[in-house]
């Protein structure tokens, strides 16, 4: 076996990467601005690797990925060409992976890292005849904000998240700002937002909002009108989703300690689309998310809040029939 020299070019989906003692760590803030997204870098959760991969192409039969100790189970997704070949599960003891009996010719691999943890990949390895390349990815880059439904914890590997089945099958360059428990419609998040290259944009909001009762029914919508506008002083005509509260059992009836249901939400979101798409933004569209999880899938939520592993494809596979399709008919992304 040989070791590949771990470069920036083969991490794709983070928003900057740290050159640490042994190896590279990815986030999913600019690392550097760390201070300015409290607590603790978004309450912990920009470190956590949900979305990012790494991308190249070898004809190597045997890959190896080694990284730092982690800090819990995790899950790694090893895909060739496309279909998944391999999850390999993990526990803190673990510092390596390996993937074996790969078929013989070039191919591509990506590794999902977990969707669930941070990790500083180290190093890694192919057989020693073998050749690996990195090339440019040239999809269009698609930036999606929201909770932990969009962090997708719950999903069977990182690679069946509901955005990463999305990209995938959109063929779409995804940075996931899933921050679960912290959606709150912080203005940094829209200032990074609109600091990142995008093809295609998507918010969920307001669950968070919901459960935290970090926003009034009084503040909610300035707050959401103020992520937009932000974002729209650098994507003044990139395709910008908004998606309001995926159904959740008892929140659709149940007041917050603020005076909110999600029904109430719903309808503020649309409401403020509908204002924004009326002063002149005609880049801009609503989704009621129960279009993406309605009732009727009550059954995916095991905590009354949260899909299940089944839950998450069902919001990709609806996401690509609802979203992406009609988009790509009318030529919006």
């Amino acid at each position: 076996m040989k070791e590949i020299p771990i470069t920036d070019e083969l991490f794709l989906g983070a928003v900057s990467l740290e050159r640490t003692w042994n190896g590279i760590k990815p986030w999913r803030i600019p690392y550097q601005d760390y201070d300015l997204y409290p607590p603790n870098g978004i309450d912990s959760k920009a470190e956590i690797c949900a979305g990012v991969r790494l991308c190249f192409h070898t004809d190597s039969t045997v890959i190896v990925l080694k990284f730092s100790p982690i800090k819990g189970e995790a899950r790694l997704d090893c895909m060739v060409d496309g279909k998944l070949f391999a999850t390999a599960v993990l526990n803190e003891s673990d510092r390596e992976v390996t993937y074996t009996n790969l078929y013989h010719g070039r191919k591509e691999i990506i590794i999902y890292l977990p969707q669930n943890i941070g990790m500083t990949v180290c190093s890694l390895w192919i057989e020693q005849n073998a050749e690996m390349r990195i090339f440019p990815d040239t999809q269009p880059k698609w930036v999606t904000y929201g909770s932990s439904i969009t962090q997708c914890v719950g999903a069977h590997s990182p690679s069946r998240t509901w955005p990463a089945i999305t990209a995938r099958e959109s063929g779409l360059n995804l940075t996931c700002l899933g921050f679960s428990g912290n959606c709150h419609l912080e203005p940094m998040v829209g200032k990074l937002i609109r600091d990142l290259p995008a093809d295609f944009i998507s918010l969920c909001v307001g669950i968070n909002v919901y459960g935290a009762a970090s926003l009034s029914p009084r503040t909610f919508k300035p707050a959401l009108i103020g992520m937009l506008e932000t974002i729209r002083d650098k994507h003044k005509q990139t395709p910008l989703l908004v998606i309001s509260p995926l159904y959740a059992t008892h929140r659709e009836t149940i007041d917050n300690v603020l005076g909110f249901t999600l029904p109430e939400m719903r309808e503020d979101v649309r409401q403020t689309v509908e204002m924004v798409r009326a002063r002149g933004d005609h880049h801009i569209y609503y989704m009621d998310g129960l279009e993406l999880f309605g009732s009727d899938d009550a059954s995916h939520l095991p905590d009354h809040l949260h899909p299940d592993g089944d839950g998450y494809e069902i919001i990709g596979s609806r996401f690509m029939e609802k979203i992406i399709m009609p988009f790509r008919k009318k030529d919006i992304i």
